[in-house]
């Protein structure tokens, strides 16, 4: 949706009209796209394969698998440097899989921003759309 010129009444009726079917298609298609994200689970392995770990979509740990390998090398600082890496890019990979999702519906900056609680980005998006001076 583009930003409209507010001595447009024609411009304007356009950008209602543009608000409103977006918001209609939203309606529809986000039960949907929700419930994709709701289930969604990523799995991340460690470089050397010992370490798995799945999360949900936002990031939260849903299942660790250690190989009993593991302990062949006992150097608790690197296997739990390992799984505090392979979490951190299991979550990565969730949230850019949520951000796909909604992309019909949502532009990413804003998924991200949303998703990142970055309320500055989020009300700075939404004030660009606004008509008149800033």
């Amino acid at each position: 949706m583009e930003p409209y010129d507010s001595g447009d009444a024609a411009g304007l009726r356009a950008y209602a009209d543009e608000l409103r079917d977006a918001f209609f298609r939203m309606q529809e298609e986000i039960p949907a796209l929700h419930e994709r994200a709701r289930t969604l689970q990523v799995t991340e392995r460690s470089p050397d394969g010992l370490i798995s770990a799945t999360v949900g979509a936002r990031g939260d740990l849903v299942r660790l698998d250690i190989d009993p390998r593991v302990y062949r090398r006992p150097d608790s600082r690197h296997l739990a440097d390992t799984i505090t890496t392979t979490v951190h890019k299991a979550a990565a990979t969730a949230r850019q899989q949520v951000v796909e999702i909604f992309a019909p519906l949502i532009p990413a900056e804003h998924m991200k921003a949303h998703l990142d609680g970055d309320l500055d980005a989020v009300l700075e998006q939404m004030t660009a759309r606004l008509p008149g001076e800033r």
